[in-house]
């Protein structure tokens, strides 16, 4: 897998994780419904980052083999 790739989409999935928390940070959440949206996908960006990461994890394992 093209490292740089992986350096993009983390990056992608890091500044839509910052544009969402300054929404919420920013008294920006229209109604409880909406802070559950943003912070459950929040939630849902930072759980695939850490599949990312384990997928390279597992990536320079198998190479190293």
């Amino acid at each position: 897998m093209d490292p740089k790739l992986i350096e993009t989409l983390n990056k992608k999935f890091e500044a839509q994780i910052e544009g969402f928390k300054e929404v919420l940070c920013g008294g920006g959440a229209k109604s409880y419904d909406h802070y559950k949206e943003l912070s459950g996908t929040i939630r849902g960006l930072q759980l695939a980052q850490l599949e990312l990461g384990d997928l390279v994890r597992k990536l320079k394992e198998s190479n190293d083999d």
